[in-house]
């Protein structure tokens, strides 16, 4: 059983919007949570397609052109203050308990676009041991590239067996659905797929739904 960490365990948006929010204070400025979280987004899907950094890096360079983006006169010496705040984002409420639910049952892992010391920060909100974790330092490349599938493939022995849990659509379902994966779907947004989009295997609205639709709530 793997998941996928930010957004799935962990509630980066608001971590984001936290981070950015205190930041942008110190100069005045406020930062409208519907603005820059799908602006976010975008500027980090661009600058991770490009060659492969640390994401500590892309961190800091999403910040700087987002901050711009919104008319925030940010110093680029202080876009730290995005990769610094990685250890604060917070797990979903229900995260430890569904996870410490399905390490009674299954070996657990995550996928994540990350690099090692950010997620090591971030394991400390965890209760539960990992069994496998495949980040984007690791395989020097982000998803929505197969290359963290076919690594966590070839560590576990290949596909069978094997289940992923993620909220990201774009990252990790449709990629997995086309590798004929088991992929469950916690659409937290509501999300709407558009006519010949890949099926999830499941979709459900909590990672709490995920674990009954398992059988282990």
């Amino acid at each position: 059983m793997t998941f996928d960490c930010y957004g799935t365990l962990i509630d980066w948006e608001s971590g984001v919007f936290e981070a950015y929010e205190k930041e942008a204070a110190r100069d005045g400025f406020t930062v409208n949570r519907d603005v820059l979280i799908p602006l976010f987004i975008d500027i980090q899907h661009e600058i991770q397609g490009g060659s492969y950094e640390l994401y500590a890096e892309v961190l800091r360079r999403t910040a700087v052109r987002s901050a711009k983006e919104m008319g925030w006169d940010l110093e680029p010496s202080r876009s730290g203050f995005l990769p610094d705040s990685v250890p604060r984002w917070p797990p979903f409420r229900e995260t430890n308990a569904q996870m410490e639910r399905l390490r009674k049952k299954y070996k657990i892992g995550i996928l994540s676009n990350i690099d090692d010391k950010l997620l090591g920060a971030t394991r400390r909100h965890f209760r539960t041991d990992l069994d496998l974790v495949v980040t984007a330092q690791q395989v020097r490349s982000y998803k929505p590239d197969e290359a963290h599938f076919k690594e966590c493939a070839r560590r576990i022995g290949g596909k069978k067996g094997w289940v992923h849990i993620s909220a990201s659509y774009m990252t990790d379902v449709e990629v997995l659905a086309k590798m004929k994966v088991p992929v469950i779907w916690v659409n937290r947004h509501g999300e709407k797929l558009e006519s010949g989009q890949k099926k999830p295997a499941a979709e459900v609205k909590t990672l709490r739904d995920a674990c009954k639709l398992l059988g282990v709530v």
